[in-house]
């Protein structure tokens, strides 16, 4: 494998400026996957808070909007296909950066397996409706071969594919969610809003997936160079993605929780459990719809995982982490389509042989979920940290960005927490442990490349100062 150790040229290859705005929200939207939460995150989330999931969502958003502040403190000064990875390398250095860097690869790859093996599940569902059940490896290669391409041909195919698939979703939802009040004629759920039966533990280890529901808002930041309008769209983007989903999820969680109160079956027990809402509800052809929904917008976030990582897989690669080959664009699609082939490679390969293994896909989908989390808390801690480095080294620091990086930090510490103490089942128990040693592979793989070739770092400094220095003098004019 060679591995160059001199940064390309801040002109990357990739489509310039050809996203507006509501291209640019799309990746962020999709990236959440706001259907998601409804269709299989919050049953997962009401198995450990039970009647205080609205909660959990409550205490992810405030949290998110922390981050969403302090990122914005980079977004609207410097854009590039380095995302957070660029972003931490600005505030923290590139020790800092790499850090980043590994830690969000393995949450945009790792969300993209646990969104496939959704769809797997509901393809599943679907082709039940006729008596057909088709291989989990068969449906999670018809999705992740559909996002690749849609990934390698061209980056406006993707975000106005994902625009129209989670509009139309979350839409679809929303009506259920009426119907659903309307045949509890709007009754105020007392069990919810006292928090009863909800322990803290519980409430710190529901967190943990609560806060996957909204892992990828900050995807838009790796469009630096396609946005149109990148110090402007790109900031809009990350902070209206956090607040519109958030307010989604807290909405949907109280309306479930409601909707499945009474029934046979309970809500973190069911498969697809708003096919059984819409029965309850009275509304059983929305099942169906939804269900296609659902399973389209599994694809759309699969896509725009795979979108996201390449791009800071691209990035890293022109910095000398990863090789060369994936730090190139196409010469026509103006995509980095090595990367996008190699992050959909990844992606396949795991949940291809969980699967065969005789692991159920929705096991699948929490395990990779799970991990997927724990890349990007770091992700979002780094740069948290990092926004009033930053500021203070430009001579912009105010009281309030301490406050704000203090309490983005001290929000993402809970799931954190969460996650390890008490001490949940098996496998989980095993997880953080496992990405611990996946970053220190990371880490001791960029100080191998350093020893071997000191003047790494400072060529990576440069680089990414060129690309600050360029939006400083574009604000200038």
């Amino acid at each position: 494998m060679t591995i160059t150790t001199t940064p390309k040229p801040t002109k990357s290859g990739l489509r310039s400026q050809c996203l507006p705005f509501p291209e640019v929200l799309a990746q962020s939207i999709a990236n959440i996957a706001p259907t998601l939460t409804p269709t299989v995150n919050l049953a997962l989330v009401y198995a450990s808070t039970g009647n205080g999931s609205w909660l959990a969502y409550v205490i992810a958003t405030i949290g998110l909007v922390f981050v969403s502040l302090n990122i914005n403190q980079f977004a609207q000064r410097s854009a590039s296909p380095g995302s957070l990875y660029a972003y931490t390398s600005r505030g923290l250095g590139p020790m800092a950066g790499v850090t980043a860097g590994w830690g969000l690869v393995l949450g945009y790859l790792f969300t993209a397996m646990a969104v496939a093996s959704g769809f797997a599940n509901y393809g599943n569902i679907l082709l039940g409706l006729v008596g057909i059940q088709a291989p989990a490896i068969l449906l999670l290669l018809v999705c992740i071969s559909a996002a690749w391409f849609c990934a390698y041909k061209d980056i406006r195919l993707s975000t106005v594919l994902m625009l129209g698939i989670e509009a139309g979703a979350v839409g679809l939802i929303l009506i259920l969610a009426a119907f659903v009040l309307t045949n509890k004629n709007f009754a105020v759920d007392t069990a919810q809003l006292t928090l009863q039966g909800v322990t803290p533990s519980g409430l710190g280890l529901g967190l943990v997936l609560a806060v996957f529901s909204y892992v990828g808002f900050e995807s838009a930041t790796a469009l630096g160079d396609e946005a149109k309008e990148p110090l402007k769209f790109i900031p809009r983007s990350v902070i209206l993605s956090t607040v519109i989903s958030g307010s989604f999820f807290i909405v949907m969680s109280y309306v479930m929780v409601l909707g499945f109160q009474g029934y046979k079956t309970t809500l973190d027990k069911t498969e697809a459990p708003l096919n059984v809402l819409s029965s309850i509800a009275g509304a059983g052809f929305l099942g169906v719809v939804i269900s296609v929904a659902a399973m389209v917008s599994l694809f759309a976030c699969t896509l725009a995982s795979i979108n996201a990582a390449s791009r800071v897989l691209f990035s890293m690669s022109r910095h000398g982490i990863f090789p060369n080959s994936m730090g190139s664009a196409h010469t026509v699609n103006e995509t980095p389509h090595i990367a996008a082939t190699v992050a959909a490679l990844m992606v396949f390969s795991l949940p291809a042989l969980l699967s065969l293994a005789g692991i159920k896909v929705l096991d699948i989908y929490g395990y990779t979920g799970t991990i997927a989390t724990y890349g990007f808390l770091v992700c979002y801690i780094l740069i948290s940290v990092a926004a009033p480095v930053y500021l203070k080294r430009e001579s912009s620091l105010k009281p309030w960005d301490i406050a704000v990086s203090a309490l983005a930090v001290l929000f993402m510490m809970v799931p954190v927490v969460g996650s390890v103490y008490p001490v949940p089942a098996a496998p989980y128990n095993v997880f953080p442990y496992l990405f611990l040693v996946y970053m220190a592979i990371g880490v001791g793989w960029f100080l191998f490349l350093r020893s071997r070739s000191p003047q790494m770092v400072e060529e990576m400094e440069r680089d990414l100062e060129a690309i600050d220095l360029k939006f400083t003098e574009l604000r200038k004019v």
